[in-house]
């Protein structure tokens, strides 16, 4: 549609509609109130009173500068900024590149100086907002917090504080992606009923916060709100690797969310701006699905407009559509121990199960027999380790045995011991109140400094250079807290978001320089799972989970964080392993990124051939798992759930990874899946393993199918052709 700015003649309100063809928003505006955004709605949805949603609707921008604070209410909470209230519509104009249409909001704060451009992005067919803001001033000015993530109407003539629940997940390492659901009022936030006083509300919010520098660590950022009155579902996601923030407040009889990146309050975070100078705020990307039956297939929805959300807005990279098999020798096999002698046999049983990249993991740079851990970040190939060649002969090994070889590295940082940590300047570390920051015998780089990131490229190209490397695992094992002042004073967080910011641009440059090379981030498992990480690199690794057992709820809950063929799952793999225990650790990873792992050198005959089977399935299936989204017939899995079952639905094929752990006396052999809005329309076809005699069968006219599996510890890779319902 075409976008004007209506002309006002008087002080009455106007108000835009834009939005695509299943997405649509409603802005108000006039000359004595800021652009606020009315609702956000489905095209499936019945639309949005608007009369009733405007006294809660809050501004575009939400901002507050230092010195200035809030209006109408004070506390905790960020809304209500009182440079948010002040800012105008100046202008706004809408484009369209193909698929994505873009409008964009001028304002302007007469009173402080402070300017923004609102960017708010939508592609067609997709139920995604995604906005962000450009900061500018007229005169100095200290940003206390900024976010265009901010969204209210959301318990709009409900008993909110029971019909509206929240869903978050922890992300504890080894163990991530932990989703629990609850209602506004088990997590605190009541309707004390002071609106009916003229007050604002309870002032009390349910929050999350990440600070340092692991992004989940402790939270994704991301989360859900549901109505369950309707079973409508909101997503939202803070595309940052760096610092954030999200909350859910009460605001006049109503409920609003704001999600944004570092703040003043919760990470000693502010953005300093003089005349001429400019500042982009967090991205962050709002989805919105209707209700639905059940609440399986409404997370199917979000998980769906999610998953095609991250696909549009990624750096391209061929590994996307390729999700060739990588063998590490890390997990479960040589535990940042490798020696030629070592590595050989691997290498040897690595080509022979068919892995297409072989990845040389921790420790290839130690001759100090494993005390590297303060001592890196010179990073040159050790000389003890590999003698009769070198580490290059070994890497010659995997060439001629037709693999792709890669190597770890942990690029942030550089060891206490290092002599590198005395060769850069000062300024190129993170700094805080005159002292170098030292976090478990590291030194922590700041990729600001042009001598930071010239120590990096030459490392980089050095190794890539030296041994034709197509593959580099960057991980990060150290949080190094709040952030760095440079040197020069500027507030901790914004050293570290800056800093995070610097580090992706320099992860792009690097596969810019050389292209073809797949970089997979790390970071203690999966503490940077987040969607700036995301946007850049081509795969990442889920988790640091060594018990094959415990790694398929990990496994089969993030496709709701990250899109399938870009989640390296562990399947690892030994000789004390039984049959079904290796195609148990193999399904547990072929709906997303086969990282195979373990002794592979001990398997006999037998147990090769399993490996095999699952490897040529796999790779047949490739293609599929890359446009896949992702269905969960059980819902999202806990931690300790006897079955966990992910699907993957690539038009009218559904793949099924079912896992029967049930280790428990007694525990039950049958489970029955329903097919979240969908229905079968042909018999269910076990693709791997192929020794299998399990009872498949439809049920419920083709909306569920009920499975036997009779032995714990045993998994099967299915294939039914399904259709709406």
């Amino acid at each position: 549609m075409s976008v004007t700015l209506p002309g006002l003649a008087d002080d009455s309100e106007s108000s835009v509609e834009w939005g695509n063809d299943v997405l649509r928003l409603l802005i108000a505006h006039g000359p004595r109130t800021p652009p606020r955004l009315v609702a956000l709605w489905h095209t499936a949805e019945d639309g949005p009173d608007q009369l009733g949603l405007r006294r809660s609707a809050l501004p575009v921008l939400e901002v507050a500068l230092a010195g200035d604070g809030r209006v109408g209410t004070s506390g905790k909470r960020h809304v209500d900024g009182a440079a948010a209230q002040r800012m105008r519509l100046v202008d706004l104009e809408e484009e369209q590149a193909g698929p994505v249409r873009r409008l964009r909001l001028r304002l302007a704060d007469g009173d402080s100086g402070l300017r923004a451009v609102v960017h708010l992005e939508l592609a067609d067919g997709t139920p995604v907002l995604r906005s962000w803001a450009e900061l500018t001033t007229d005169r100095a000015v200290t940003v206390d917090y900024a976010t265009t993530g901010v969204v209210s109407g959301l318990g709009h003539g409900a008993r909110w504080e029971d019909e509206l629940a929240v869903w978050e997940a922890a992300n504890p390492w080894s163990g991530e992606f932990r989703w629990r659901r609850s209602t506004l009022a088990e997590r605190g936030l009541y309707d004390v009923g002071m609106t009916r006083f003229n007050q604002v509300g309870s002032k009390n919010r349910v929050s999350l916060t990440s600070t340092g520098a692991w992004s989940t660590s402790e939270h994704l950022p991301l989360g859900i709100v549901e109505d369950s009155r309707t079973g409508r579902m909101l997503a939202w996601q803070i595309e940052s690797s760096s610092a954030w923030h999200a909350e859910l407040g009460d605001r006049y009889g109503d409920v609003y969310l704001a999600v944004l990146g570092p703040t003043s309050h919760e990470h000693q975070w502010a953005a300093t701006l003089a005349p001429g100078d400019t500042f982009a705020t967090v991205p962050v990307s709002l989805a919105v699905v209707p209700g639905s039956d059940d609440t399986s297939t409404a997370l199917g929805s979000v998980g769906a407009a999610l998953t095609t959300h991250r696909r549009r807005t990624r750096r391209p990279h061929p590994d996307h559509t390729g999700l060739p098999v990588v063998y590490n020798d890390f997990l479960n096999a040589l535990m940042s121990d490798p020696t030629t002698e070592r590595e050989l046999p691997l290498i040897e049983a690595a080509a022979d199960l068919g892995a297409e990249y072989y990845v040389i993991d921790a420790g290839w740079y130690d001759d100090e027999s494993g005390g590297w851990w303060d001592s890196v970040g010179a990073w040159e190939p050790s000389t003890n380790r590999f003698p009769d060649g070198g580490l290059d002969a070994v890497i010659g090994r995997i060439r001629e045995l037709g693999m792709k070889p890669g190597l770890w590295l942990e690029p942030e940082v550089v060891g206490v011991r290092s002599p590198v940590a005395n060769e850069l300047p000062a300024e190129a570390f993170f700094q805080r109140d005159g002292r170098r920051v030292a976090e478990w015998g590291r030194y922590q780089l700041d990729l600001r400094h042009p001598a930071a990131r010239a120590h990096l490229d030459e490392v980089v190209d050095r190794l890539v250079g030296q041994f034709g490397l197509e593959y580099l695992k960057l991980d990060y094992n150290v949080d190094i807290g709040p952030g760095t002042d440079g040197g020069s004073g500027e507030p901790f967080g914004a050293g570290l978001l800056g800093h995070g910011r610097a580090f992706l641009a320099w992860v792009t440059d690097v596969m810019g320089r050389h292209p073809g090379l797949v970089v997979e981030g790390c970071a203690a498992g999966g503490s940077r799972t987040d969607a700036a990480s995301g946007s850049v690199f081509p795969v990442q690794s889920l988790t640091d989970q060594q018990d094959f057992r415990l790694v398929p709820p990990v496994a089969a809950a993030a496709p709701l964080a990250i899109t399938p063929e870009q989640a390296g799952v562990w399947a690892s793999v030994e000789g004390s392993m039984s049959q079904e225990e290796l195609a148990f650790s193999l399904v547990t990873a072929m709906l997303a990124r086969i990282h195979l792992a373990g002794r592979i050198d001990t398997l006999d005959t037998g147990q090769r051939a399993v490996v095999r089977e699952a490897l040529a399935v796999y790779r047949a299936l490739r293609p599929a798992i890359a446009r896949s989204v992702p269905v969960w017939p059980l819902g999202l899995p806990g931690w300790r759930d006897p079955w966990v079952v992910l699907g993957a639905r690539d038009g009218s094929d559904l793949y099924l990874a079912v896992s029967r752990r049930g280790i428990e006396p007694g525990g039950a052999d049958v489970v029955r899946l329903p097919l979240p809005g969908l229905r079968a329309v042909g018999e269910a076809e076990v693709l791997y393993p192929a020794w299998h005699d399990d009872s498949i069968a439809l049920a419920d006219d083709g909306r569920s199918l009920e499975i036997k599996l009779p032995a714990p510890m045993t998994a099967r890779l299915l294939r039914v052709s399904v259709a709406p319902r």
